[in-house]
């Protein structure tokens, strides 16, 4: 029985010790991509694909004639 209880509280603690690591590597993780900015204005040679002037309803019969 003492063998049992020891082998119970060894799994145990290594259990809580893993989720913490898991739980604070997480939080780490977070922090860091949370000052990334995705949304930047794109450096070099960027063009635009997409221009407001075009309505959409001008460019659907090319969307189902060219299958995208």
């Amino acid at each position: 029985m003492r063998r049992f209880i020891w082998d119970f509280l060894k799994v145990t603690v290594i259990f809580i010790g893993c989720t913490f690591l898991f739980y604070f590597g997480l939080r780490a993780m977070h922090n860091e991509y949370e000052q990334y900015h995705r949304y930047d204005q794109p450096e070099g040679p960027a063009v635009k694909v997409f221009s407001e002037e075009e309505g959409f309803m001008d460019r659907l019969p090319l969307f189902f004639r060219l299958g995208e």
